[in-house]
C-alpha cells in the first residue's frame, strides 16, 4: 500500500520551461495530490504579467494543494544586516505565499551559517516561524546534506528543540540524508508529527557520495537509496503527509513534461511501498 499522499517539486520539470499555470496543470492531469512551486517561478509568472488570482484559480480549479514553497532567504546568516534584510525578504515572500494558499515554506542553511552555533540557528527559527505564522503560512527547517551547518538528520533536530517551537517541523530529503551521511535510524528518532513534508528521490551507486550532485538524482527506485525502509520508518512514525517527487534532471530526451510527471507518480507509490502487518 501507499500510506501516503503524493505531490511533485516543479523542479522535476524545469526542463520543459512551463510556467506556474502550466505546472500546476501538469501536476493535476498526472494524478498528484499536492504541488511544490518555486518562490522565483511565482515572481517570474507576476512579474510577465500573470496574477495571484490566476494562480488561485489554478490550484482550485485542478484540486491539487500548494503544499509547500521553495525559497530561499538567509534566515539564519551569521551577518546580522544580512539576517534582518533576509527577514524583510521572508516577510515579502510568505505574504505573497499566504495570499496564494499556501500551507509552507522551506527554510535551508542558505547563507553563511558556518560560524552560526544550532542553538542559535534555533532561536532564529523561532523567530522565523512567529513571523510566518502571524501571516498564516508554517516553514520547515531544511537541512542540506552539503551544508556547512545544519547538514542532517541530527542537527535539524538540534535547531528544532533550540526553537522552543513544540510544533517544529522537518523537510526531509532522501538526498540530503545520504550526502550527509544521515541513517535511517536516526531518522526513527523523529515523530511523524515532526515531519513537515519529504522530497522523493533516488541516487546512483556512481558518483560516488563525495562527488554526486543534485543533477544526478534519479527517479524513486532507479537508484541504490533505500527508500523501502525509509517508506517503513516514516509509516512506522505516524507521518502520513506529502511525498513530493524533486529531480533535477536537465534533460528528459523526447518524454513530455505529462509523460515525466506521470513516470514520478508511479515510480513514487512503487518506491515507497509500504507492506502491511
Amino acid at each position: 500500500m501507499f500510506p501516503f499522499k503524493s505531490s511533485l517539486n516543479a523542479s522535476t520539470l524545469f526542463p520543459f520551461k512551463l510556467n506556474v499555470l502550466e505546472q500546476i496543470a501538469v501536476a493535476a492531469e498526472a494524478g498528484y495530490e499536492g504541488i511544490e512551486l518555486w518562490v522565483s517561478e511565482i515572481e517570474a509568472f507576476l512579474a510577465n504579467g500573470g496574477t495571484p488570482e490566476q494562480i488561485r484559480e489554478a490550484l482550485t480549479g485542478s484540486g491539487v494543494a500548494f503544499v509547500n514553497a521553495i525559497a530561499f532567504f538567509k534566515w539564519a546568516d551569521a551577518d546580522p544586516a544580512v539576517r534582518a534584510e533576509a527577514f524583510l525578504q521572508a516577510e515579502r515572500e510568505l505574504r505573497m505565499l499566504a495570499e496564494l494558499g499556501c500551507r509552507a515554506a522551506a527554510a535551508p542553511p542558505f547563507g553563511d551559517v558556518a560560524s552560526v552555533s544550532l542553538s542559535e540557528m534555533g532561536l532564529y527559527f523561532a523567530q522565523l516561524t512567529a513571523l510566518a505564522r502571524e501571516i498564516g503560512i508554517d516553514v520547515y527547517v531544511e537541512f542540506w546534506g552539503r551544508a556547512s551547518k545544519l547538514s542532517t538528520v541530527n542537527e535539524a533536530k538540534e535547531v528544532m528543540a533550540a526553537s522552543g517551537i513544540a510544533e517544529a517541523q522537518v523537510l526531509l530529503d532522501p538526498f540530503h540524508m545520504y550526502t550527509g551521511g544521515s541513517s535511517i535510524e536516526d531518522l526513527r528518532q523523529l515523530s511523524g508529527s515532526q515531519i513537515g513534508i519529504v522530497h522523493a528521490n533516488d541516487y546512483p551507486a556512481s558518483p560516488d557520495q563525495a562527488s554526486i550532485t543534485d543533477a544526478d538524482r534519479v527517479f524513486p527506485g532507479e537508484g541504490v537509496g533505500p527508500l523501502g525502509e525509509l517508506a517503513e520508518a516514516l509509516h512506522a512514525s505516524g507521518y502520513r503527509g506529502y511525498l513530493s517527487v524533486e529531480l533535477f534532471i536537465a534533460d528528459f530526451g523526447s518524454q513530455t513534461a505529462l509523460e515525466v510527471a506521470s513516470k514520478g507518480l508511479r515510480t513514487l507509490k512503487e518506491a515507497f511501498e509500504v507492506v502491511e502487518g
